[in-house]
């Protein structure tokens, strides 16, 4: 009983100095001291497995690590094995268990769930699985580039109660179309910026006290503004952007896809026989525009094929997938530096690029978009266009005008 207390006492002495290496060690060397029955009795004493101790003398028998191995605590590949290691299939079934509760635009890299990380642990080990914490749900969702997300953060008005499934509808279109080989691509317009020496949000590396200087007060000069229309090729992570200096209007906006089409779309999709565009619902592209339904008329009479559109449910713009596609780079792409002209807009977007392989192409274009467009009832029957089943409001497909 003394010898065991006096293991203890000088274990206890040592092992808040020690690593879990050197530890087994101490306790090995004790085992060793006294010889046969060893192992067990400072088992006992210290609180170490039979099993670690009995390492520790394997160790203590080896030849002694040379230098660059002193600091390693364990064998490489030692230590328990991840779950995940061990059971491959674990990320696909926390993503089963996600997808039908993600919130967000179809086959987002950047998505949204409603589910708290207990929760979906708590599920998971409900379905077979055992002792997993919620501290390696919450590190999978982070590698499958998930964010839990409060409510507060995205909303921009009153729920709509169909606002789920038309987030499943737009995901199971996206799907069918991408799937075929059909192009798929999210539109919007990107926040007007001012022309000139204006401050620019953001900071940029320059020499110490010397930072780039800026008019005090923001105002329209005689280089105008941009506006830069978007639209993002989601299963091609490629952008276009079409910088205009007039006014954001629908024949804007359809004019911008025309520009994509033809100068990326096209090449990139030489069998396609109809394309789908999700967009928001308001703004120069909005689900109750009729100047952008008979421009996208005229877009596929011209194209030869059907094009269909899906919109965001309302409250729900800041979820579309062009946003943190394309948009949220080129923010970053020119924090910091004043936008002094058109061509440096341009040129700033044209290099925007990121470790997914995003690449963006950009234009500018001088044209004249007039606000207030007149057109009659008749031109807006005379749109071939077929609501979907499902809220033909949101969804729909023009195809074109004529047969044959």
């Amino acid at each position: 009983m003394e010898e065991m207390a006096g293991i203890k006492t000088r274990f206890n002495f040592m092992v808040g100095r020690l690593n879990e290496r050197t530890q087994r060690q101490l306790a090995a060397a004790e085992a060793l001291t006294i010889g046969r029955g060893g192992i067990s009795l400072v088992s006992r004493a210290t609180g170490l497995s039979r099993v670690t101790i009995t390492a520790g003398v394997s160790e203590l028998k080896e030849k002694p690590p040379v230098p660059e191995q002193q600091e390693r605590i364990r064998k490489a590949g030692g230590g328990r094995k991840k779950i995940v290691e061990i059971d491959d299939t674990l990320k696909s079934d926390l993503e089963k268990l996600v997808e039908p509760m993600t919130r967000g635009d179809p086959e987002s890299p950047l998505r949204w769930t409603c589910k708290s990380v207990r929760l979906l642990a708590d599920e998971l080990n409900a379905t077979g699985y055992h002792n997993v914490s919620y501290r390696t749900i919450a590190r999978l969702l982070a590698q499958m580039e998930y964010s839990l997300q409060g409510n507060s953060k995205v909303l921009e008005g009153a729920d709509h109660p169909d606002r789920n499934e038309q987030f499943e509808y737009i995901s199971s279109q996206a799907k069918e179309y991408m799937n075929a080989g059909q192009p798929v691509i999210s539109v919007d317009t990107k926040k007007k910026e001012l022309i000139g020496p204006f401050k620019n949000g953001g900071k940029e590396l320059r020499p110490k006290g010397q930072p780039e200087k800026v008019l005090v007060h923001d105002f329209i000069q005689e280089q105008g503004q941009a506006i830069p229309y978007g639209v993002f090729d989601i299963g091609r992570n490629e952008g276009w952007v079409t910088v205009g200096t007039d006014s954001d209007t629908a024949t804007f906006a359809v004019q911008t896809i025309r520009s994509w089409w033809y100068a990326m779309g096209k090449p990139a999709y030489p069998s396609a026989h109809k394309i789908l565009i999700t967009a928001d619902g308001g703004g120069s592209n909005g689900s109750r525009v009729k100047l952008w339904k008979l421009e996208l008329q005229a877009l596929a009479d011209e194209i030869g094929f059907a094009i269909s559109v899906s919109h965001l449910p309302p409250a729900t713009s800041k979820w579309n997938k062009i946003e943190h596609r394309l948009f949220s780079f080129i923010t970053q792409n020119w924090r910091g530096k004043p936008l002094v002209s058109h061509e440096v807009v341009v040129n700033l977007i044209r290099s925007t690029k990121t470790k997914t392989g995003l690449k963006v192409k950009c234009e500018l274009d001088r044209g004249k978009y007039p606000t207030g467009r007149k057109f009659t009832d008749q031109d807006v029957k005379d749109i071939n266009m077929v609501r979907h089943d499902f809220h033909g409001e949101w969804n729909y497909t023009i195809s074109p005008s004529y047969t044959g």
